[in-house]
Protein backbone atom coordinates (compact mmCIF):
# COMPACT_ATOMS: atom_id res chain seq x y z
CA UNK A 1 0.00 0.00 0.00
CA UNK A 2 1.25 3.60 -0.70
CA UNK A 3 0.93 5.12 2.65
CA UNK A 4 3.40 3.72 5.81
CA UNK A 5 0.17 4.18 8.28
CA UNK A 6 -1.62 1.78 5.71
CA UNK A 7 1.17 -0.82 5.19
CA UNK A 8 0.56 -4.14 6.11
CA UNK A 9 2.79 -7.10 6.42
CA UNK A 10 2.55 -11.05 7.49
CA UNK A 11 5.86 -11.71 9.06
CA UNK A 12 7.64 -15.21 10.17
CA UNK A 13 7.89 -15.57 13.45
CA UNK A 14 12.06 -17.07 13.81
CA UNK A 15 10.46 -18.95 16.82
CA UNK A 16 7.64 -20.70 15.28
CA UNK A 17 7.99 -22.08 12.08
CA UNK A 18 4.40 -21.79 11.30
CA UNK A 19 3.67 -18.72 13.24
CA UNK A 20 2.72 -15.50 11.33
CA UNK A 21 2.39 -11.93 12.58
CA UNK A 22 0.42 -9.88 11.11
CA UNK A 23 1.38 -6.21 11.17
CA UNK A 24 -0.60 -2.66 10.23
CA UNK A 25 1.82 0.33 10.05
CA UNK A 26 4.44 -1.91 12.32
CA UNK A 27 1.72 -2.47 14.73
CA UNK A 28 0.43 -6.36 15.79
CA UNK A 29 -2.44 -7.14 15.31
CA UNK A 30 -3.12 -10.57 14.89
CA UNK A 31 -0.52 -13.96 15.11
CA UNK A 32 -1.49 -17.50 13.87
CA UNK A 33 0.31 -20.22 13.33
CA UNK A 34 -0.13 -21.73 9.63
CA UNK A 35 0.65 -25.51 11.15
CA UNK A 36 -1.66 -25.49 14.45
CA UNK A 37 -4.42 -23.69 14.80
CA UNK A 38 -5.00 -24.49 18.20
CA UNK A 39 -1.54 -22.54 18.84
CA UNK A 40 -2.48 -18.89 20.83
CA UNK A 41 0.20 -16.70 20.47
CA UNK A 42 -1.14 -13.71 22.71
CA UNK A 43 -2.52 -14.07 25.92
CA UNK A 44 -6.38 -12.45 25.40
CA UNK A 45 -7.06 -14.18 22.86
CA UNK A 46 -5.97 -17.41 24.69
CA UNK A 47 -8.63 -16.18 27.38
CA UNK A 48 -11.43 -15.39 24.85
CA UNK A 49 -10.89 -18.71 23.64
CA UNK A 50 -10.87 -20.13 27.22
CA UNK A 51 -14.56 -18.61 27.25
CA UNK A 52 -15.57 -20.39 23.99
CA UNK A 53 -14.44 -23.48 25.60
CA UNK A 54 -16.43 -23.51 28.86
CA UNK A 55 -19.54 -21.71 26.82
CA UNK A 56 -20.56 -25.19 25.71
CA UNK A 57 -19.50 -29.07 25.75
CA UNK A 58 -16.60 -30.03 24.10
CA UNK A 59 -16.58 -29.92 20.46
CA UNK A 60 -20.30 -28.96 19.78
CA UNK A 61 -20.27 -26.48 17.00
CA UNK A 62 -21.27 -23.43 17.70
CA UNK A 63 -22.84 -19.86 15.87
CA UNK A 64 -20.34 -17.02 15.75
CA UNK A 65 -20.32 -13.50 15.00
CA UNK A 66 -16.55 -12.59 15.08
CA UNK A 67 -16.61 -8.65 14.84
CA UNK A 68 -12.80 -7.96 13.46
CA UNK A 69 -10.69 -10.21 11.31
CA UNK A 70 -7.76 -9.79 11.30
CA UNK A 71 -5.82 -12.68 10.54
CA UNK A 72 -8.72 -15.00 11.54
CA UNK A 73 -6.82 -16.58 14.31
CA UNK A 74 -10.00 -17.49 16.44
CA UNK A 75 -12.26 -18.30 13.83
CA UNK A 76 -9.46 -20.86 12.72
CA UNK A 77 -9.41 -22.19 16.13
CA UNK A 78 -12.66 -22.80 16.66
CA UNK A 79 -13.11 -24.70 12.92
CA UNK A 80 -10.45 -26.81 14.68
CA UNK A 81 -11.93 -26.66 18.20
CA UNK A 82 -15.45 -27.17 17.27
CA UNK A 83 -15.95 -28.61 13.55
CA UNK A 84 -18.98 -27.71 11.91
CA UNK A 85 -19.46 -24.37 13.88
CA UNK A 86 -20.85 -21.43 11.19
CA UNK A 87 -18.89 -18.62 11.52
CA UNK A 88 -19.44 -14.96 10.23
CA UNK A 89 -16.37 -12.70 9.87
CA UNK A 90 -16.48 -8.73 9.61
CA UNK A 91 -13.65 -7.31 8.34
CA UNK A 92 -13.44 -3.71 7.84
CA UNK A 93 -10.32 -3.12 5.63
CA UNK A 94 -10.33 -4.87 2.64
CA UNK A 95 -6.64 -5.09 2.25
CA UNK A 96 -6.45 -6.96 5.53
CA UNK A 97 -8.69 -9.51 3.91
CA UNK A 98 -6.72 -9.73 0.81
CA UNK A 99 -3.51 -10.31 2.40
CA UNK A 100 -4.73 -13.05 4.85
CA UNK A 101 -6.76 -14.98 2.23
CA UNK A 102 -3.66 -14.94 -0.55
CA UNK A 103 -1.36 -15.96 2.45
CA UNK A 104 -2.78 -18.19 4.88
CA UNK A 105 -4.23 -21.57 4.54
CA UNK A 106 -7.69 -21.57 3.44
CA UNK A 107 -10.50 -21.79 6.27
CA UNK A 108 -13.75 -24.40 6.04
CA UNK A 109 -16.62 -23.46 4.12
CA UNK A 110 -18.10 -22.84 7.29
CA UNK A 111 -15.90 -19.80 7.76
CA UNK A 112 -17.48 -16.31 5.36
CA UNK A 113 -15.46 -13.21 5.78
CA UNK A 114 -17.71 -10.18 4.96
CA UNK A 115 -16.20 -6.92 4.28
CA UNK A 116 -18.26 -4.13 6.31
CA UNK A 117 -18.63 -1.59 9.23
CA UNK A 118 -18.81 -3.73 12.58
CA UNK A 119 -21.76 -1.95 14.05
CA UNK A 120 -23.07 -1.86 10.43
CA UNK A 121 -23.30 -5.58 10.07
CA UNK A 122 -24.27 -5.86 13.87
CA UNK A 123 -27.44 -3.76 12.93
CA UNK A 124 -28.35 -6.32 10.04
CA UNK A 125 -27.67 -9.79 11.93
CA UNK A 126 -30.85 -11.28 12.54
CA UNK A 127 -32.41 -11.55 16.29
CA UNK A 128 -30.83 -14.41 18.28
CA UNK A 129 -28.74 -15.84 15.36
CA UNK A 130 -25.54 -16.47 17.52
CA UNK A 131 -24.35 -18.46 20.11
CA UNK A 132 -21.12 -16.27 20.33
CA UNK A 133 -20.35 -12.83 19.16
CA UNK A 134 -16.18 -12.00 19.48
CA UNK A 135 -15.40 -8.57 19.30
CA UNK A 136 -11.30 -7.45 18.21
CA UNK A 137 -12.22 -3.99 16.57
CA UNK A 138 -9.10 -1.44 16.35
CA UNK A 139 -8.96 1.09 13.86
CA UNK A 140 -5.90 3.19 13.72
CA UNK A 141 -4.58 1.00 17.00
CA UNK A 142 -7.86 2.39 19.21
CA UNK A 143 -11.00 0.95 19.63
CA UNK A 144 -13.45 3.04 17.39
CA UNK A 145 -15.86 5.57 19.55
CA UNK A 146 -19.24 3.97 17.72
CA UNK A 147 -18.37 0.11 19.13
CA UNK A 148 -17.89 1.32 22.49
CA UNK A 149 -21.60 2.38 22.86
CA UNK A 150 -24.95 0.93 25.53
CA UNK A 151 -26.54 0.77 22.07
CA UNK A 152 -23.52 -1.66 20.18
CA UNK A 153 -23.95 -3.58 23.10
CA UNK A 154 -27.49 -3.87 23.12
CA UNK A 155 -27.62 -4.87 19.51
CA UNK A 156 -25.01 -7.86 20.23
CA UNK A 157 -27.62 -8.92 22.65
CA UNK A 158 -29.87 -8.96 20.33
CA UNK A 159 -28.06 -10.86 18.41
CA UNK A 160 -27.48 -13.62 20.72
CA UNK A 161 -29.24 -16.61 21.43
CA UNK A 162 -30.87 -17.01 24.92
CA UNK A 163 -27.83 -18.36 26.36
CA UNK A 164 -25.42 -17.03 24.02
CA UNK A 165 -21.63 -14.91 25.42
CA UNK A 166 -20.76 -11.74 23.79
CA UNK A 167 -16.84 -11.29 23.95
CA UNK A 168 -15.10 -8.06 23.79
CA UNK A 169 -10.96 -7.46 23.77
CA UNK A 170 -10.65 -4.03 25.41
CA UNK A 171 -6.70 -2.49 25.71
CA UNK A 172 -6.22 0.18 28.31
CA UNK A 173 -3.59 1.76 31.02
CA UNK A 174 -3.49 2.42 34.44
CA UNK A 175 -5.73 3.42 36.23
CA UNK A 176 -8.16 0.99 33.55
CA UNK A 177 -10.52 4.02 33.11
CA UNK A 178 -11.92 3.15 29.86
CA UNK A 179 -12.11 -0.53 31.08
CA UNK A 180 -14.35 0.81 34.01
CA UNK A 181 -16.92 2.14 31.57
CA UNK A 182 -16.80 -0.42 29.10
CA UNK A 183 -17.65 -2.95 32.11
CA UNK A 184 -20.43 -0.71 33.52
CA UNK A 185 -21.43 -0.02 29.46
CA UNK A 186 -21.90 -3.87 29.40
CA UNK A 187 -24.02 -4.21 32.17
CA UNK A 188 -26.47 -1.74 31.21
CA UNK A 189 -26.96 -4.43 28.42
CA UNK A 190 -26.41 -7.61 30.06
CA UNK A 191 -27.69 -9.80 33.27
CA UNK A 192 -24.58 -11.36 33.39
CA UNK A 193 -20.55 -9.73 32.98
CA UNK A 194 -17.57 -10.43 34.04
CA UNK A 195 -13.91 -9.47 33.33
CA UNK A 196 -10.51 -11.10 32.39
CA UNK A 197 -7.15 -9.75 32.64
CA UNK A 198 -3.44 -10.69 33.83
CA UNK A 199 -3.34 -10.08 37.81
CA UNK A 200 -0.83 -7.44 37.16
CA UNK A 201 -3.51 -5.56 35.12
CA UNK A 202 -5.73 -5.53 38.04
CA UNK A 203 -3.38 -3.90 39.83
CA UNK A 204 -2.43 -1.74 37.82
CA UNK A 205 0.93 -2.46 37.07
CA UNK A 206 0.73 -2.71 33.55
CA UNK A 207 -0.69 -1.45 30.28
CA UNK A 208 -2.56 -4.38 28.22
CA UNK A 209 -5.67 -6.31 27.12
CA UNK A 210 -8.18 -7.01 28.97
CA UNK A 211 -11.40 -9.77 28.00
CA UNK A 212 -15.19 -8.85 29.10
CA UNK A 213 -17.50 -11.65 28.94
CA UNK A 214 -21.52 -10.93 28.51
CA UNK A 215 -24.75 -12.85 28.80
CA UNK A 216 -28.03 -12.21 28.78
CA UNK A 217 -29.40 -14.54 31.65
CA UNK A 218 -27.88 -14.20 35.05
CA UNK A 219 -25.50 -16.70 36.01
CA UNK A 220 -24.69 -17.98 32.48
CA UNK A 221 -21.00 -17.30 32.48
CA UNK A 222 -18.78 -20.36 33.80
CA UNK A 223 -17.18 -17.88 36.06
CA UNK A 224 -15.41 -20.32 38.34
CA UNK A 225 -13.99 -22.48 35.64
CA UNK A 226 -12.88 -19.30 33.98
CA UNK A 227 -10.96 -18.49 37.04
CA UNK A 228 -9.05 -21.79 36.80
CA UNK A 229 -7.44 -21.57 33.63
CA UNK A 230 -7.05 -18.38 33.62
CA UNK A 231 -4.57 -19.01 36.85
CA UNK A 232 -3.22 -21.75 34.95
CA UNK A 233 -2.35 -19.57 31.73
CA UNK A 234 1.69 -18.79 30.97
CA UNK A 235 0.41 -15.65 31.77
CA UNK A 236 -1.67 -15.66 34.99
CA UNK A 237 -5.15 -14.16 34.99
CA UNK A 238 -8.11 -13.15 37.17
CA UNK A 239 -11.35 -12.77 37.00
CA UNK A 240 -13.62 -10.23 38.35
CA UNK A 241 -17.40 -10.73 38.90
CA UNK A 242 -20.28 -9.67 41.01
CA UNK A 243 -18.94 -8.09 44.07
CA UNK A 244 -15.41 -7.58 42.79
CA UNK A 245 -16.80 -6.43 39.49
CA UNK A 246 -18.85 -3.51 41.51
CA UNK A 247 -15.46 -2.17 42.84
CA UNK A 248 -13.86 -2.64 39.57
CA UNK A 249 -16.73 -0.26 37.98
CA UNK A 250 -17.19 2.20 41.08
CA UNK A 251 -16.91 6.03 39.99
CA UNK A 252 -17.33 4.76 35.80
CA UNK A 253 -18.59 7.62 33.75
CA UNK A 254 -18.61 9.08 30.69
CA UNK A 255 -16.39 7.03 27.95
CA UNK A 256 -12.95 8.75 28.01
CA UNK A 257 -11.35 8.53 24.35
CA UNK A 258 -10.26 4.64 23.60
CA UNK A 259 -6.24 4.22 24.53
CA UNK A 260 -4.22 3.02 21.37
CA UNK A 261 -3.75 -0.87 21.36
CA UNK A 262 -0.28 -0.91 20.15
CA UNK A 263 1.48 -3.95 22.18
Amino acid sequence: MDRAADRLELVADPARPGGRTLLAAGVEQSYVDVTDPRHLHFEYVRRMAAVADLAAPAGRPLAVLHLGGGALTLPRYLAATRPGSAQLVVERDPAVVELVTRELPALPPQVRIEVADARAALADAPTGRYDLVLADIYRAARMPGHVTTVEFAAEAARVLRPDGIYLVNVTDLPPLVFARVQVATLRAAFADVCLVADRRMLRGRRYGNLVLAAARRPGRLPVGRLAVVALRDPVPGGVLHGPALDTFVAGAARPPTPPSAER
